[in-house]
């Protein structure tokens, strides 16, 4: 098949007025960007909480902590996604509920997006949390304790420092994934960037460069990503053996 290819099209006013297309495309991803920045504080904050309480000693907690990440882990995405939109404001008291439905576009969805994402992902940390704390020595958490610190303050000044260096490429690799996931809330009204590429096929009938545009975008944005976490882990790159006896010497 032979196709026309026509680039200029990126230069040309989208309908709205606002701009050319490729203007349009960036504003989509400033909206990706806000979008898997809320979602990834929410996540990593979570996320380190509920791996955390599952690597405790207090069953009633690492029960919990394990009900909510198979509950989260095994709902697709996109339904989480319809679920957080359609349900979850007609669950809250009336006046609450209303609030959210009658917010003006796009932060009616932008909200929702947002929470989906964030708890979507926090399953995904936990585990590399947990995973991350799990594979420490036995003798880190004791040896914070012998130091005279609580169990808290050995978590805090010991064990997740070491731990959240080991985790932290897979944590690239999960921010990465909610850069991606993202595109997920064009389902629900929210136009980032995958919405905008949708948008402007459909204005300019130009569907190829539209979505070649937008993989483009996506493919530097995710590069830049990996080139600033590789500089962070190299950064935060110290022997396990001195991190862990300057970290006691801290807390205590």
């Amino acid at each position: 098949m032979k196709y026309n290819w026509h680039w200029q099209v990126l230069f040309e006013t989208e309908p709205g007025g606002t701009g050319t297309y490729l203007h349009y495309l960036l504003v989509g991803l400033a909206w990706t960007l806000a979008t898997a920045l809320a979602a990834w504080i929410i996540a990593l904050s979570v996320g380190a909480l509920v791996g955390t309480v599952r690597t405790t000693n207090v069953r009633s907690a690492v029960r919990l902590g394990n009900l909510y990440v198979e509950i989260f882990r095994n709902i697709p995405l996109i339904v989480q996604m319809f679920l957080w939109f359609f349900v979850v404001p007609e669950l809250l008291p009336q006046a609450l509920g209303d609030w959210i439905k009658q917010m003006p576009p796009p932060w009616g969805s932008y909200l929702p997006a947002v929470l989906c994402l964030g708890i979507f992902t926090s399953v995904r940390v936990a585990e590399q949390v947990r995973a991350g704390i799990n594979s420490l020595p036995r003798g880190q958490r004791m040896a914070g304790i012998a130091m005279g610190l609580t169990g808290v303050q050995a978590y805090r000044h010991v064990i997740l420092p070491q731990a959240f260096r080991i985790i932290l490429p897979p944590l690239t690799s999960e921010f990465m994934n909610v850069i991606k996931n993202s595109s997920v809330a064009l389902t629900i009204g929210l136009l980032e960037l995958t919405g905008r590429a949708r948008a402007m096929q459909e204005f300019s009938f130009r569907v190829f460069e539209a979505f070649t545009a937008a993989t483009v975008i996506y493919l530097l944005t995710n590069l830049i990503v990996v080139l600033a976490m590789r500089a962070l882990e190299n950064k935060v790159r110290v022997p396990g053996l001195i991190a862990a006896s300057g970290a006691v010497q801290a807390g205590h």
